[in-house]
C-alpha cells in the first residue's frame, strides 16, 4: 500500500463568510476583500502567515473541534490553500510496481530518498465543508530524476488562485493553470532543475495582478520569470546568479510601483515587477535559504540558518544598486534564525523559530530587538519545518510530530494561550 496523507479541518478555522463587507488593513497594505476571508497563497492572504479574520480553536482531539478529516493519495509538503468551499492541494503519488531503486548522486548528497516508482503529480480539491473530494487531476506522469531529502517529498510548491484560476507548480514537473473545476487551461514546461544535494524543490509561485511569478533557482542557470497568468506566454525572464534555494518570492508596492523580492544565498534582490529589471540587492545570507521574507511599514526582512545564522532589514525607499554595508540595512541578526519555516509578521511583531528547533523569538521589526527572551516551546518534541500562523490574537506553531503549541500575541511573552493534546 502506497502512503495516504490525512487532511484535518478544525472547527472555526475558517469560519467567516467567502466575502468581506469591507476591506481590511495590515501595515500600509490594503487586503481585498476576495483575499481578505481565504488562504489563497503561501503564507496566507497578506504572504505574512496571518489569518486576519480567522478563529481557530486552541484545543482539539479526535473527538474535539475536528469537524472532518480525510485521507489523501500520495505525499506532498505544499501547503493547502483555502477558497470559498474547497481546499486546494498538490501531491505526489507513486504507481505501479516498485522497480529497482535509483539513487540521487548530486555531489554533496546525503539523507536522499531512492527513487522506486513511476509517479502521479496531482491536483486536488476537497469540500470545505464536509470533506468530499470535490475533484483530483493528475498532470504529470513521470519517473522523477531526482528523489530528494527524506524529510521532503516531490510535492512541496504550494498552489496559488486569484479566485477564478488555480496555478499549480511542480517545479520540474511542469507549471499548470486550471480552473477551479479542475480543468486545464495552459501549462508549460520549464525544463528540469537539479538541486543542490538533490534536496528537492519547494519555491511556490506568486499571482500579482496580470502577473504569476516563478522563481527557477537551482545548480544549473538559475531565472525569475513573469509569466501572463491568463494565457501563460513569457512576459519576462530575468537571469540570476544563484543556486538552489527554496524560497518563495514576495511582492510588495514601494512608492506606487511593485517589486518582487527574492531572498537567496548570495542576495536578497529587488526587481521591478514590470519589466524584470534588477532595482537592488543586499549580501548577509548563508547557504541554503528556503525561509520566505516578510514586509513591513517599506522593511524588508529575509532570513536563514543552515552553515551559520543570518537576518537583514533592508529600507526599501531610495534603494538602487547594491545596499550591502549601507544605511538602507536597517539591522541584521546572526543567532536565533529559521532554516526551513518562514517567519511570522502579526501587527507590528515579528515572531520566528530557531533553526528548526523549538524556540520562538519575538522581535521588534523596525529595530531588530528582542521583546522578551526567546521562549522554549515544550510540548514539541522533533524538528519544526512548518511556519508558525497568526489568528485571533494567538500564535499556532506546528512540529513534525503533529503537536501544535498556541500561544498569545503580544508583546511580553506572556506564554500560552493553549495546547493541542
Amino acid at each position: 500500500m502506497f502512503s495516504w496523507r490525512v487532511i484535518f479541518v478544525l472547527g472555526c478555522l475558517f469560519n467567516f463568510p467567502v466575502m468581506a463587507d469591507e476591506p481590511s488593513s495590515a501595515g500600509d497594505r490594503v487586503i481585498e476583500p476576495i483575499t481578505a476571508t481565504s488562504w489563497p497563497q503561501w503564507r496566507g492572504p497578506l504572504a505574512n502567515g496571518v489569518a486576519p479574520r480567522a478563529n481557530p480553536p486552541m484545543r482539539w482531539s479526535e473527538t474535539n473541534n475536528v469537524r472532518w478529516k480525510f485521507g489523501l493519495p500520495g505525499k506532498g509538503h505544499s501547503s493547502p490553500i483555502v477558497f470559498g468551499d474547497a481546499v486546494y492541494l498538490l501531491s505526489a503519488m507513486p504507481i505501479g510496481q516498485a522497480q529497482k531503486p535509483v539513487y540521487d548522486d548530486a555531489p554533496g548528497v546525503h539523507d536522499s530518498v531512492p527513487v522506486r516508482h513511476r509517479h502521479q503529480f496531482l491536483a486536488v480539491a476537497v469540500s470545505r465543508r464536509d470533506g468530499r473530494m470535490l475533484w483530483s487531476k493528475v498532470l504529470r506522469e513521470e519517473w522523477p530524476h531526482e528523489g530528494g531529502h527524506e524529510t521532503g517529498s516531490l510535492a512541496s510548491n504550494s498552489p496559488v488562485t486569484d479566485g477564478q484560476r488555480l496555478y499549480a507548480f511542480f517545479g520540474s514537473r511542469g507549471l499548470y493553470c486550471l480552473d477551479l473545476k479542475g480543468e486545464v487551461k495552459w501549462q508549460k514546461d520549464l525544463g528540469q532543475m537539479h538541486t543542490l544535494h538533490s534536496h528537492g524543490e519547494g519555491s511556490s509561485p506568486v499571482i500579482y495582478g496580470n502577473k504569476l511569478i516563478v522563481c527557477w533557482d537551482h545548480e544549473g542557470a538559475s531565472w525569475l520569470y513573469a509569466f501572463d497568468k491568463l494565457t501563460g506566454n513569457t512576459l519576462w525572464k530575468v537571469a540570476r546568479d544563484e543556486k538552489t534555494s527554496w524560497s518563495t518570492p514576495l511582492v510588495v508596492e514601494q512608492e506606487g510601483k511593485p517589486q518582487v523580492i527574492v531572498s537567496a544565498t548570495k542576495r536578497v534582490r529587488g526587481y521591478d515587477l514590470a519589466s524584470g529589471t534588477e532595482l537592488w540587492q543586499c549580501a548577509g545570507l548563508t547557504d541554503n535559504v528556503v525561509s520566505s521574507p516578510v514586509y513591513y511599514q517599506g522593511i524588508v526582512i529575509a532570513g536563514n540558518s543552515y552553515y551559520s545564522q543570518a537576518m537583514v532589514a533592508i529600507r526599501l525607499a531610495g534603494a538602487k544598486g547594491d545596499v550591502t554595508g549601507s544605511d538602507h540595512v536597517l539591522w541584521k541578526l546572526n543567532r536565533l534564525t529559521p532554516y526551513v519555516s518562514s517567519p511570522l509578521l502579526y501587527d507590528d511583531t515579528l515572531y520566528f523559530v530557531r533553526h528548526n528547533q523549538n524556540v520562538l523569538s519575538r522581535f521588534d521589526p523596525t529595530t531588530g530587538k528582542p521583546r522578551g527572551e526567546p521562549l522554549r516551546l515544550d510540548g514539541i518534541n522533533d524538528f519544526i519545518f512548518s511556519s508558525p500562523v497568526g489568528a485571533a490574537g494567538r500564535i499556532y506553531i506546528t512540529g513534525r510530530d503533529g503537536s501544535t503549541i498556541v500561544l498569545r500575541h503580544d508583546r511580553e511573552n506572556a506564554g500560552p494561550g493553549g495546547e493541542s493534546p
